[in-house]
């Protein structure tokens, strides 16, 4: 198979790449094209190739989706904080060139589009437990451009321009290395830079539940996504991605069991309006059924989250 990544130098796409490359790939990778506005990291693989674009201009698509390919990963965009605060620059980015790279898979025959769309395309009044064709009512810009592209790539799926598949991603926890500009970024830095023995400060209560995955799970159902024969799929091509509800405090908590009293107490509470507003609008309690159905996976625990960023990230020894 030749694949793409976009946004393959960003912490999602750059793992992606590396399973896309292993032995273990579910995907048996002939070429792997990773493209980002910055340089993906260099890699010691005849198969891969990168460029550095910017998906807003207007020949980036052609460039990036080159004749031959069979899969699109596209994990590119402008995150959540950004967005909220440049929306111009957000829909350009996640909702134009979304659209124009679909045009490009549209000229291709039998390409795959894998989208990583977001539990962020949800919010208003919602049910107790979301399902896959729970309306969507996004309460930010990132959610909204998101939202656009779902319903678009359903449709050129519905008309065979592309076969389209949109997974939504909970928060994902831990991250390791730098905080971004996502509004859901304490997520991580709650855990990691305590593990670092950093303080790092929450911005909204400990009350406040979040919807999670571990990195090495999403990862793996990001690329599962394309594995998964279309007719399973049905008419609705979204996949809310598994995922666990935590409270803050329970984050804490887990914190706490798996590393210390001294660690926990690294987290401190100073609560941000801006942040707090759009985090407590999404939901955190979603019916994994269907996924799990089609072979997605989902972590067992909190705790078993931390142990797995200290092993596999820190390089420690529990």
């Amino acid at each position: 198979m030749n694949v793409v990544v976009t946004g393959a130098a960003g912490f999602l796409g750059s793992r992606i790449a590396d399973v896309l490359l292993s032995k273990d790939s579910p995907i048996l990778t002939a070429k792997l094209l990773l493209a980002d506005g910055v340089k993906p990291r260099i890699r010691d693989d005849q198969r891969v190739s990168n460029i550095v674009i910017d998906l807003t201009s207007s020949d980036a698509a052609e460039k990036v989706i080159p004749v031959g390919t069979n899969i699109v990963f596209h994990l590119a965009a402008v995150v959540s904080g950004h967005a909220e605060l440049d929306f111009d620059y957000g829909l350009q980015v996640n909702f134009d060139a979304t659209r124009a790279l679909l045009e490009r898979a549209r000229k291709l025959t039998s390409l795959c589009f894998v989208f990583t769309s977001t539990c962020g395309v949800f919010g208003g009044e919602l049910p107790a437990v979301v399902e896959d064709g729970t309306a969507t009512q996004p309460q930010n810009t990132y959610g909204t451009a998101k939202a656009m592209c779902e319903l678009l790539l359903n449709d050129y799926g519905r008309k065979g321009f592309a076969d389209t598949r949109i997974v939504r991603l909970p928060t994902v926890s831990v991250r390791s290395g730098k905080a971004n500009r996502a509004v859901t970024s304490f997520a991580s830095g709650i855990i990691r830079e305590p593990l670092n023995g950093e303080e790092a400060i929450c911005p909204v209560s400990e009350d406040l539940e979040l919807w999670l995955s571990s990195p090495s799970t999403v990862v793996r159902n990001i690329i599962h996504a394309a594995t998964v024969p279309a007719h399973v799929l049905g008419p609705w091509r979204v996949i809310n991605l598994p995922g666990i509800c935590v409270s803050v405090r329970t984050m804490i908590q887990s914190l706490r069991e798996v590393a210390g009293e001294e660690i926990a107490a690294l987290v401190r509470f100073e609560r941000d309006d801006f942040i707090s507003s759009i985090v407590s609008s999404l939901p955190v309690n979603f019916n994994n059924t269907r996924s799990l159905k089609l072979g997605f996976m989902v972590d067992t625990s909190f705790r078993d989250i931390i142990r797995l960023y200290i092993q596999e990230d820190l390089q420690r020894e529990l």
